[in-house]
C-alpha cells in the first residue's frame, strides 16, 4: 500500500453560512489536488462547528451556581462551565483543572468538546457539531468522496493528544482480521482495527495545530463505502472493565 497525505492549502477563514464543500473543492483546486472518489478528505470540527454556527460568545451566558461553584474548584471562568456542562450528559471524572465528559453524543473527552483554541475573539469558544456523521455525509454529497471528521483527544494511559474520527461518511470504520491467521499462521479471534482514527491521526500531522491548514486529502487507502456511522466507535458501558 502506498498511502498519500496531502494537506489543503488555500481555505479561507470558515464564517456561519458559508458552503464548506464548496469551500475545501476551490481550496483544493488552488493546492493543485484532483479530487478522486475513492480518495478520503479529513476535515477539522472547528470549521465544521464555524460553518454550522457552532460558536458561542461567553458573555451571552449566565452560570448556574453549579458551574460557579465548579468553577471556583477548578480555577475556571464560570461561564465557561457552564457551556461545557450544558454539553454534557454527565461528567465522568473532575480532578485539578481537568473535567472529563460524557457528550451527548457519547463521546468521553475533555470539557465536553468546548474549545477555545482556533477561533476569533477572547470570549468565543467553539461547540462540536449537533450530529457530526450528518455534516460528514453532506459534505461526502458536495464532495464525491469519503469524509472523515475528526477532532483533537487524549488517550488512556498515554500521554499526548491525538486526532480520531468523530463522523464519518462512506468510509469504514474498522478492517476486521478476525477469522483470518497472521504470517505463522495462528488464528486472529479478536483482532479489528480502527482504521478510520488511525487515517484521522494520520491526517493531523499533515494537518497540524498551528499552520491553518485544517483539512487533508488522504489517497491509497484501500476501501469500500460504508453506511456505518461513528456510534459503533464507543465502547458500550458493560464492556468497561474500568467504568
Amino acid at each position: 500500500m502506498k498511502l498519500e497525505i496531502l494537506s489543503v492549502q488555500h481555505l479561507p477563514e470558515i464564517r456561519f453560512g458559508m458552503n464548506l464543500g464548496q469551500s475545501l473543492l476551490d481550496a483544493m483546486r488552488l493546492s493543485g489536488i484532483e479530487l478522486e472518489s475513492r480518495d478520503i478528505v479529513a476535515v477539522t470540527q472547528k470549521i465544521v462547528s464555524k460553518a454550522e454556527g457552532r460558536v458561542l460568545q461567553l458573555d451571552t451566558v449566565e452560570p448556574s451556581a453549579q458551574s460557579a461553584a465548579i468553577a471556583l474548584r477548578m480555577k475556571k471562568d464560570p461561564r465557561l462551565i457552564e457551556v461545557i456542562l450544558r454539553e454534557s450528559k454527565r461528567i465522568v471524572r473532575m480532578r485539578g483543572e481537568v473535567l472529563i465528559c460524557e457528550t451527548h453524543h457519547g463521546l468521553i473527552c475533555a470539557n465536553a468538546g468546548v474549545d477555545q483554541s482556533n477561533v476569533e475573539g477572547m470570549d468565543a469558544v467553539t461547540l462540536l457539531p449537533k450530529d457530526p456523521d450528518r455534516s460528514a455525509r453532506d459534505l461526502a454529497r458536495i464532495l464525491g468522496c469519503g469524509i472523515i471528521l475528526t477532532d483533537t483527544f487524549g488517550r488512556v494511559w498515554r500521554e499526548g493528544l491525538v486526532d480520531v474520527a468523530i463522523g464519518i461518511a462512506r468510509v469504514p470504520l474498522f478492517i476486521d482480521f478476525r477469522g483470518k491467521h497472521d504470517t505463522y499462521g495462528h488464528p486472529l479471534n479478536v483482532t479489528v482495527l480502527a482504521a478510520a482514527d488511525s487515517l484521522a491521526a494520520a491526517a493531523g500531522l499533515v494537518m497540524g495545530k498551528t499552520s491553518r491548514t485544517p483539512a487533508a486529502l488522504i489517497r491509497g487507502f484501500p476501501w469500500e463505502e460504508s453506511e456505518s456511522n461513528t456510534a459503533a466507535l464507543l465502547r458500550a458501558p458493560e464492556k468497561d472493565l474500568f467504568l
